[in-house]
This record gives structure tokens, C-alpha cells and sequence, in this order.
């Protein structure tokens, strides 16, 4: 049932409601604006784009923050969309407001997009109010559950869990017996990620699980954090889920008489500028963000311009674990570490 028929009046009617026209009586104007809403459409310039065709442009909803992961995503997110031919429209998010998505959602269909891109990384734990509403247009969630109804829902992921199991084998491969995990917020999808690759990889070698440490992403938490892990001589290798805490958490270790890596090895993620140049050069895993969103978009496009086409299939990113110097065996002194003799 289309909008028309449920308000009673012509197509022609309809359009003249949603372009604004005069000659349209309140009570008119009335009925066809509930029944868009009852509908899920929306007076918007896409309703304005009906008898034209798309209007070429993607929006993008993402958290408004310059840390290094969401950022550097939004940034391939903005080189794919032009790359593919379309304008960029962006919302940006604010942390801690639950309705952040459904208003962002709300202000691209207002701008008419063609298909919109939730690169919204933490879960507001909203009252569940955004589940109910729709979305007429296609849709790319990078990362997060879909937090909406829509004609179609893909999914861009990086791999973060696959990439955290990679980067916990390859300390177990070195010959430590468990290994020590420092997570992100567990607000943030990516940091539960990590956390569960992290214990998958612990799990499939029947190794204990050791407490998890929470940080912040910032290297003052890995600071904290490190202080607290180099009180534990048992301690012999860290997991970190980004790279500055990775850093803050080698500072504190140090200072405490822990040597990195000949006491405990450090591993982090992202693969951030600095990372190769600090003391010592960090082992970590590089997120494909290019990668994930050319292939996002690519996925996004075809859903716009081939509406009734079977979704294209998906592939994996690679994981690209980088090896520097801040890894190695465990000490082997009889188990015992340097703060130990």
C-alpha cells in the first residue's frame, strides 16, 4: 500500500505535499504526511528525487572523535564514495546520547542520500526506540548491529576479532603460557571484538584466561594499566586493543624494572604512525580501513543501483600482523622474570 491510496488522494497529490506545493488544503497536507509516517517515508528531498531518479549522494553517520581507528575508517569511507562517483553528506555522532543515530539517520534521509553508511562504533544502550523505525534506503553498518529497518543491511566488518585471535597465537607461538589482555571500553563494539578473539584463541589452546584489564584507548590508561600488570611477575605478555595503550602500558613496565621484550612481550593494534618508532618498535596488527570501506561501498552501490540484484558476496579482509621487536619468548630462567631474580 503506498501513500497515496492510504491518505485517499492522487500520486500527483502526494508529490505536490512532498515538494511543498500551494493548492494542497491542510487536511490534505495532513493526511498524506501521516500516512508517509505510518509508511516510514519521509518529506525529504529523496521524495523530491522520485521522478528524477537518485539523487548520487551516501551519507555517513559516525562518532565524532579523532581517534586514530574511527577516523582513519571515516577518511577511506569519504576517498570510496567519491571514488564510486557519489557526494558525501556526514552527521557526526556524539558519545553518550542514545538517540545520536536515529537523528543523524533522520537528517541524511532529509538531504535525499541514496544509501547511508553507520560507521558508529560504541552502543549507547538506547531504550530500544531506534530498532522501531525504518529506513528506505540501502544501508552499510561497519561494525555495529543494524540499529533500524531497512530494504537491505550489509555489513562491512574489519576482522577485529579474527585479527585479535591472530595477534594472541602469535605470542602463544612464542611460548608464553597464557596471555594478559588490556581492553578498550566495553561500550565500543571494536573493543569487544578483540576481547572475544582474544579469548577464542586462548580457549582453543585450553589456556587460562587471565582477569581483563579495562582501559580508556588513551596511553594514560596503558600507563595505569601497566603499572598495575608489572606488580604480577607472572605476567609475561600483554595483548593491548590499540596501540596507544600499547605505549602508555611499555612506559609503566619499564619504569617498574620490566624489560619489553625480554620480560614481557607487548603486543597492540591498529598499526598506528608511531608505532615503528618507538622503544622498542611495536608488534601489532594494521587495520585494512582503505580496504574495508572499497569493498563496503562497492557492495553499497550495487544495492542502490541494482535494487532487485542478489547482494554481492562478501570477503574477508587479510590480517596483516606486523612484527617489530616489542615480542619474544618468555624469560626462561627457571619461569622466573627480572623482578622476580
Amino acid at each position: 500500500m503506498d501513500v497515496a491510496q492510504l491518505a485517499g488522494v492522487s500520486q500527483k497529490t502526494v508529490s505536490r505535499v512532498f515538494n511543498n506545493e500551494a493548492y494542497v488544503s491542510a487536511d490534505v497536507r495532513r493526511r498524506v504526511l501521516e500516512a508517509a509516517g505510518e509508511l516510514g517515508y519521509r518529506r525529504n528531498n529523496a521524495a523530491r528525487a522520485l521522478a528524477s531518479g537518485r539523487t548520487r549522494s551516501i551519507g555517513v553517520v559516525t562518532l565524532g572523535t579523532a581517534l586514530y581507528g574511527p577516523a582513519s575508517l571515516l577518511m577511506g569511507v569519504e576517498r570510496a564514495v567519491r571514488d564510486a562517483g557519489y557526494a558525501l553528506r556526514v552527521v557526526n555522532t556524539v558519545e553518550g546520547d542514545p538517540t545520536g543515530i536515529a537523528g543523524a539517520v533522520d537528517s541524511l534521509l532529509d538531504q535525499g542520500v541514496d544509501g547511508i553508511v553507520i560507521s558508529e562504533p560504541i552502543d549507547e544502550g538506547g531504550d530500544g526506540a531506534e530498532g522501531s523505525f525504518r529506513v528506505d534506503v540501502p544501508v552499510l553498518v561497519c561494525g555495529a548491529p543494524p540499529p533500524f529497518v531497512a530494504p537491505r543491511v550489509l555489513a562491512a566488518g574489519v576482522g577485529a576479532e579474527l585479527m585479535a585471535r591472530t595477534v594472541t597465537e602469535h605470542l602463544l607461538g612464542l611460548g608464553h603460557l597464557t596471555v594478559h589482555h588490556l581492553a578498550g571500553p566495553q561500550r565500543w563494539y571494536a573493543a569487544r571484538d578483540r576481547l572475544d578473539g582474544w579469548r577464542a584463541a586462548l580457549a582453543a589452546r585450553g589456556r587460562d584466561e587471565p582477569p581483563v584489564v579495562e582501559g580508556d584507548w588513551s596511553a594514560a590508561s596503558g600507563y595505569a594499566a601497566g603499572r598495575e600488570l608489572a606488580a604480577d611477575p607472572d605476567v609475561t605478555a600483554v595483548f593491548a586493543a590499540n596501540d596507544d595503550m600499547a605505549i602508555g602500558l611499555i612506559r609503566a613496565l619499564t619504569e617498574a624494572g620490566r624489560r619489553v621484550p625480554q620480560d614481557v612481550s607487548v603486543v597492540g593494534f591498529d598499526d598506528i604512525p608511531v608505532a615503528a618508532f618507538v622503544t622498542p618498535p611495536l608488534t601489532t596488527v594494521r587495520q585494512p580501513f582503505d580496504a574495508v570501506a572499497q569493498e563496503g561501498l562497492k557492495h553499497l552501490v550495487h544495492a542502490i543501483e541494482n535494487p532487485q540484484a542478489a547482494p554481492l558476496a562478501a570477503s574477508d579482509p587479510p590480517v596483516d600482523l606486523i612484527v617489530r621487536a616489542s615480542t619474544a619468548p618468555p624469560p626462561s630462567s627457571n619461569g622466573r622474570t627480572s623482578a622476580q631474580r
